[in-house]
């Protein structure tokens, strides 16, 4: 198993020497962020929560340099090509947000990002592994999800988590185009929401989120294909039915509702079987559940995860 606990490793183990430098000088300062400068065009907003210092889910693998990390993104809502959302996510105005927390819920509610961003944050070390089999190594910056989905307290039939992105098209060249039904839409189920991996994140290597990265709030659920972790968040909703999703209204033949990542389900037009982490020459062997399955597999017990991709 590649993932660790702290305490079996220190910041030194998993982190690039210059990073875990600066990151001495932010903690120093009780704060987890840099300017908007450092994050892609963020409008001046800084992650004004201190750090927990909690290290509950890191690797110790090597981290993805962040340069690849910011250049080298699908965000469809920005264009296609992989260096587009770099290019053209500086258009898209974070300040002010919000993200409306509704459906079947004791107590629907209006969230400012601003909120989140002066609470405790957590920084977690997570694989990232694509549909189109590249993967890279993220430190995250966020909360937990089941943090936030307390606070609406959703009732006891909410079986399952809609989430929605903005879909500005002023901003976002990339709506203005059919390539996928707009908003981009996706969905987990309640036990999967609720589990201790799943993250919303505010921020990546110490800074305020980049805007191509998803800004300014972002899901990440490490043991499942990329495009599971929506960016860009407007709303969280709880329902007790499956929720559509955008990929799988798009190509249902190709994209599951669950998505996870496993070597013997191969998508229909390339293996999975083995990925190419950006920065290595040579493929490695895909792990099942991206390498997380202590910590998923009994969501599944019982599934036939070839019928259920």
């Amino acid at each position: 198993m590649l993932i660790r606990h702290a305490p079996d490793l220190t910041e030194n183990d998993v982190t690039p020497k210059e990073t875990y430098l600066r990151r001495r000088e932010i903690m120093a300062l009780g704060i987890g962020a840099g300017l908007s400068a450092l994050a892609g065009g963020a409008q001046a907003a800084q992650l004004t929560g201190k750090l927990s210092g909690k290290k509950t889910f890191w690797t110790n693998e090597a981290q993805t340099p962040r340069e690849a990390v910011t250049t080298y993104n699908n965000f469809y809502e920005f264009g296609t090509d992989k260096s587009e959302p770099a290019k053209y996510a500086s258009a898209l105005t974070t300040r002010p947000w919000t993200i409306k927390l509704d459906g079947k819920a004791g107590k629907s509610q209006t969230i400012d990002i601003e909120t989140l961003l002066k609470g405790a944050l957590e920084e977690r070390i997570y694989r990232l592994r694509c549909v189109e089999g590249w993967s890279m190594v993220i430190p995250w910056i966020g909360i937990p999800l089941a943090d936030v989905i307390k606070r609406a307290e959703p009732t006891a039939d909410a079986k399952y988590v809609a989430f929605e992105s903005l879909a500005r098209p002023k901003e976002m060249r990339g709506v203005r185009a059919p390539v996928l039904h707009w908003p981009y839409v996706e969905g987990l189920r309640m036990d999967e929401a609720m589990n201790s991996l799943a993250f919303l994140a505010v921020g990546l290597y110490g800074d305020l989120l980049p805007n191509q990265n998803g800004a300014p709030i972002r899901l990440v659920v490490p043991w499942k294909y990329g495009f599971k972790s929506i960016k860009s968040i407007v709303r969280i909703s709880f329902t007790n039915k499956q929720p559509s999703t955008s990929w799988n209204l798009s190509a249902p033949d190709e994209y599951g509702f669950y998505s996870n990542v496993n070597p013997t389900v191969d998508h229909p037009r390339w293996s999975q079987a083995t990925e190419r982490r950006i920065g290595e020459f040579k493929r490695r062997d895909t792990l099942m559940f991206n390498g997380y399955g202590d910590n998923v597999a009994g969501l599944y017990k019982g599934m036939d995860l070839q019928k259920y991709y």
